[in-house]
């Protein structure tokens, strides 16, 4: 599971709340109302259909600690970066029929959201820090559930307390974060996440000092991944 269905929905709640009057219409009309927050876990729940196996590899890109992704030939099986230009391409084109653009809206949602989760920029050879076994409170872990959940699931909020007590931002701030692309926003993931290779050691035990220190980092890329979706929701319905 990526950033737990908590952090999903948390990202979805503050693109909704900064879409565009046009893109707004255009969404609800497209999801019969349906919010992002809500559709934000499609991308999990259809893991376990068999049909849907090939969307696998779009949930994140691994790629080596000293290269950019656009240094590295692309998966076969595609990754994040692959997925994202996908699911816009798909929602943009007016040849897509309802059902297309439907499906590829909610798995947009969801990527974008994966794209902000550190540990889906991470190493092959680690599977995204799955391999980096640790105990988060006496339990057994890895790094990557660590991110994904762990810290999330404990903070105790719902997805919409949660988004409400990020930092308030001026239009300013929200825009330099929203400035640059899906290329800039995964260099700037992987940066996080070679900082997180070196924040633990195989083993360790994991309590609260570990959350007082990388809470605020799990706050702003939940608030970024939200507010870029936006961006690109707002791009599209222009």
């Amino acid at each position: 599971m990526v950033w737990s269905k908590t952090g999903h929905r948390t990202t979805g709640e503050i693109a909704q709340n900064n879409l565009s009057r046009k893109a707004r219409k255009a969404i609800d009309k497209l999801l019969d109302g349906e919010s992002l927050a809500v559709v934000s876990t499609f991308g999990d729940d259809i893991k376990a259909d068999k049909k849907y196996r090939k969307f696998s590899a779009w949930h994140y890109v691994n790629f080596p600690a000293d290269k950019k992704y656009t240094d590295v030939e692309p998966s076969e099986y595609g990754d994040v970066i692959i997925g994202i230009e996908k699911c816009v391409a798909m929602v943009k084109d007016k040849a897509s029929t309802k059902a297309d653009k439907i499906f590829y809206l909610k798995l947009l949602v969801h990527l974008v959201g994966d794209l902000h989760q550190p540990m889906h920029v991470g190493r092959l050879e680690d599977k995204g820090g799955n391999d980096i076994q640790v105990q988060w409170f006496k339990e057994g872990s890895n790094l990557h559930r660590v991110w994904d959940s762990n810290m999330i699931q404990d903070y105790g909020m719902s997805y919409s307390e949660l988004a409400e007590s990020l930092p308030r931002l001026t239009k300013k701030q929200k825009k330099h974060i929203q400035e640059g692309n899906i290329y800039d926003w995964v260099e700037e993931s992987q940066d996080i996440a070679n900082e997180l290779y070196d924040s633990v050691e195989i083993g360790e035990k994991l309590f609260y000092g570990y959350s007082y220190t990388w809470w605020g980092t799990v706050e702003n890329q939940l608030q970024k991944g939200g507010l870029r979706l936006a961006k690109i929701l707002n791009d599209i319905y222009k």
